[in-house]
Formats: structure tokens, sequence, C-alpha cells
């Protein structure tokens, strides 16, 4: 039997990059899945891929800046299946560049801080009481690296993320008495669909990239699916309130070395051309 056969597991931003790969695995191992996206026609194309691979999921249209649309997400999963068990808040999305304090707009902080935070908070204040219906439950909440370190001109993006992996903290403690465990991904860079795009346009920064890396290479959708999949799992009942970083071993590493390691690789690759 599957480790997940039969839960029922909302994955916001679910239609493609992290969220669709993470809702992927999540129906592989037996969950039925409702994949929450602001963009509708995304989100059932990761349903029809679920549903040919025999899986069970279903699409439902979320804005995540919207209260009425969180809650009636939950229901959805709820009139749906008769139950909730797992909760990946993982929705994302920008309007507008961030910045630092001095020249980020305060729209662009409300918006990062509406989509990153806020609705992690409705989220789980609307799941919680399903799950404990349900008899227990698991969130995963996507935080970032940027919830461990910080980087240049990303404000509100890194603020946001910080707050994450302490709201995970926090849930945790009120929510474990009722069987419901709370821990966070904090992923490295991840190559989706949108991305790789992107450096398809410059394969020299992305070579760059990776070499930052301790493994040599940038992250898959699918290393994040599995880290999420084991955290929803029974294998992973002794484990809440952890922000787990699954990022190739970027953020072990001491600063001075990583200038080193990059100095080096300039000098090993002098051709190598930067658009």
């Amino acid at each position: 039997m599957s480790s997940l056969q039969d839960r029922v597991a909302i994955v916001t931003g679910g239609a493609r990059g992290i969220g669709g790969a993470t809702a992927r695995r999540l129906a592989e191992e037996g969950a039925r899945v409702l994949v929450a996206d602001v963009n509708g026609e995304w989100a059932e194309e990761n349903v029809a891929r679920i549903r040919q691979a025999g899986g069970q999921a279903e699409a439902c249209v979320t804005d995540l800046t919207k209260r009425e649309d969180i809650e009636a997400m939950v229901k959805h999963a709820v009139d749906v299946w008769g139950r909730l068990d797992i909760l990946v808040n993982n929705g994302w999305g920008r309007k507008e560049p961030d910045g630092s304090a001095e020249t980020l707009t305060e729209s662009s902080w409300d918006w990062v801080m509406n989509i990153l935070t806020k609705a992690i908070f409705l989220g789980v204040k609307f799941a919680v009481p399903e799950m404990v219906k349900s008899g227990g439950g698991a969130i995963v909440n996507t935080a970032s690296v940027h919830g461990l370190l910080a980087a240049p001109n990303t404000l509100a993006y890194d603020t946001a993320k910080t707050a994450v992996v302490g709201m995970t903290r926090q849930m945790a403690i009120d929510f474990g008495p009722k069987g419901i465990r709370v821990n966070a991904v904090c992923p490295g860079h991840i190559v989706t669909e949108k991305i790789a795009e992107n450096w398809k346009k410059n394969p020299g920064l992305f070579a760059i990239t990776e070499a930052q890396y301790p493994v040599r290479r940038a992250g898959k959708p699918e290393d994040i699916a599995n880290a999420v999949r084991f955290l929803c799992s029974d294998e992973a009942s002794f484990i809440t309130g952890q922000s787990l970083a699954v990022d190739g071993g970027l953020t072990i590493q001491l600063q001075e070395n990583f200038g080193w390691a990059q100095a080096k690789f300039f000098r090993d690759h002098p051709g190598i051309e930067l658009r």
C-alpha cells in the first residue's frame, strides 16, 4: 500500500513548478489531491497528468490573496472527498519587483506579505478544524533558503520567507496536541518550467549557478516534492516545527570559501560567456 493511500491533500500553487511536482508526487503515493491554483487552465493540465498516471485529483481555481477563495478551497476538498489530511502551502506570484527598504513599493510589500504569509495563516485557519475531524494531519509550508539567509534587494521576499519559518515553529506548538504536524521546506535554486526557459538565454550564468552548489547542480521540482512527501508521511511522525533545507548544500558553506570557489570556477572556465 502506498504511504499516503486515501489521504486527502491540498496543494496551493499546485499547477506547475514545485507545486505541480508535489501534487503529482502525493498522488503517486495514493493521496487524493486538490490542485489549487490561480491559473485554472494550468491546474486542469496537471490534474489530467495525475489522472493519466492513475491518480485522483481535482482542480480548484484559487486566488490566495482572497480570504473567500482560501475558505472555498478547503470546503471544496472536503465536499469532494469528505475529509482533509494534508495541506501544502506553496503559493507564490509576483506583481512588482522586490527591492530594498528604500526602493521597494508599499504595494509590492503588501502583495508579497499577503500571498506568502497571510495566505498560509488563512489556509491553516480553515484546514485545521477539518484535519481534527479526520484525526490529525500534516501541514508543509514552502519557505526558502531566503528564510535562512539574506540576499541583496529582496526585502519583501526574504522577510516573508523568514516569517514562514517562524510561523511553522509556532503552528507546530499550537497544533501538535491536536495531532497535526507542521513543517517547512527551504528550497535552494529550483529549475521550474519558467526558470528553465530563462536559463536557456544565459547558459554561462547557469553553469556558474550550478557550480555554487556542493552537489554541483541546481534543484529540480521533484527534489522538493520528495521532501514534502516524506514530511507528510507517517515516516515523519516524530518531526514537527522543522524547516528542512533542500538546497544541495548551498546554506552549509562559509561565505569566504564560497567566493574562492567562484574564483576557481572562472579560472578553470576562461571562455565562459555571460549575457
